[in-house]
């Protein structure tokens, strides 16, 4: 066997109903989508695991409700609408 084609074991921590726990790390940008009739503050988080790591857009509102410590980092520059 070629030691360069071995893939080696990751565990990955999967909870029962077999889907990853994700955890926000850090916002990586702020953004405004617009709707025909309205505005929606948006940010893009960082979610990492031990092994996964992803950049979603979500609601602004919906992190500072469920997160609100992404948003008491020193230093933060960001605006609300």
């Amino acid at each position: 066997m070629d030691p360069n084609q071995i893939l080696h074991q990751v565990l990955v921590e999967v909870k029962e109903d077999l889907t990853l726990e994700l955890r926000p790390t850090k916002i990586l940008d702020w953004g405004v989508k617009e709707l025909q009739n309205k505005r929606i503050s948006i940010v893009k988080i960082l979610w990492m695991n031990t092994q996964v790591e992803e950049e979603t857009w979500e609601r602004e509102s919906k992190m500072r409700k469920k997160y609100p410590n992404l948003f008491d980092l020193p230093g933060m520059d960001y605006e609300t609408s």
